[in-house]
């Protein structure tokens, strides 16, 4: 895969993510967060394990070491603890205080890099990032953002969830190059979590979930088994602070999917917000091009750098 292909796929997730925004929304209508997570992602699993499979026998049958399981199960941790953070958040906020928090995570993926690789993130990324983030301001909160409440803290929460298993995934494939089993592995952690949390804590209708299947098969079988499978595996190619930019554009087909389907209308600050993030999208890209040569030094690894 070229990094060409590898960012177009990044952002045919960020479309698929953008349009299962009102498949979620209908499938919580039906049945308890939890529930939703759990089910949903175990559609993702079950779609994940005939490809997991065919890896793991052209690997040899090579079993990976603990130190590679036990970073999967990390990264299968941040998975189940964004979307289920995330989703608590929307039960006690404002869709308008949410879908602003919800892009900080572009900001915190090139500061959790650095914590972690030592490298410095460059200034077109940081300006980049500023742009979506601002973009996201005019799309979502069309500059009036509400009163703080508690589920604002859990969309909080959840952007360092999401972040900190952008950052690590890389990491995961610079010491196994097995990314289906990756997503196989994150899906059965948040699978397991989130149905034993939901069984404990939340009332099960066999009606409910009927009610809510379609929901579950787009966001399962969608949004999971094709969305973050591609992700995984186009983070091979694509840094993760410019693979967070990319994926950022995921509010802007939320907000055209709704114009669209929902018959929501956009007014001038959103369709400013979606050029915005756009903006920082196309600088993120274009800047690489942009430099100037240097003197041959050491660098991390491609996978790790933050440009």
């Amino acid at each position: 895969m070229t990094r060409l292909q590898a960012d177009l796929a990044l952002l045919f997730a960020a479309l698929i993510w953008g349009t299962a925004f009102i498949a979620q929304k209908q499938g919580n209508d039906s049945i308890g967060p939890l529930t939703f997570v759990g089910l949903r992602f175990l559609l993702s699993w079950i779609a994940l394990a005939p490809l997991a499979a065919y890896e793991h026998v052209s690997a040899g049958r090579r079993p990976l070491g603990k130190a590679s399981m036990r970073l999967a199960g990390a990264i299968g941790l941040c998975l189940f603890a964004g979307t289920t953070l995330q989703q608590f958040g929307l039960l006690t906020t404002t869709a308008t205080n949410a879908g602003f928090l919800s892009t900080l995570y572009v900001v915190l993926v090139p500061a959790i890099l650095w914590a972690i690789t030592g490298s410095r993130p460059r200034r077109v990324i940081l300006i980049a990032a500023i742009l979506s983030l601002a973009g996201s301001w005019f799309l979502t909160a069309h500059g009036a953002f509400g009163e703080w409440r508690r589920g604002d803290s859990f969309i909080v929460a959840a952007d360092v969830a999401w972040a900190a298993g952008i950052c690590l995934v890389p990491i995961f494939l610079a010491r196994a190059q097995r990314p289906f089993f990756l997503a196989f592995a994150q899906y059965g952690v948040a699978a397991v979590l989130g149905l034993l949390a939901g069984i404990a804590l939340e009332p099960q209708s066999a009606a409910g979930v009927a009610s809510a299947l379609p929901s579950l098969l787009y966001a399962g079988l969608c949004s999971g088994g094709v969305a973050y499978t591609l992700q995984i595996v186009a983070q091979r190619y694509t840094p993760p602070a410019e693979a967070a930019l990319i994926m950022s554009l995921e509010s802007v087909f939320a907000a055209l999917s709704g114009a669209i389907l929902l018959g929501e209308r956009l007014t001038g600050l959103a369709v400013l917000g979606c050029a915005l993030i756009l903006t920082g999208v196309v600088l993120a890209e274009a800047g690489p091009m942009m430099r100037k040569p240097r003197p041959s030094r050491k660098t991390a690894p491609a996978h790790l750098e933050t440009a």
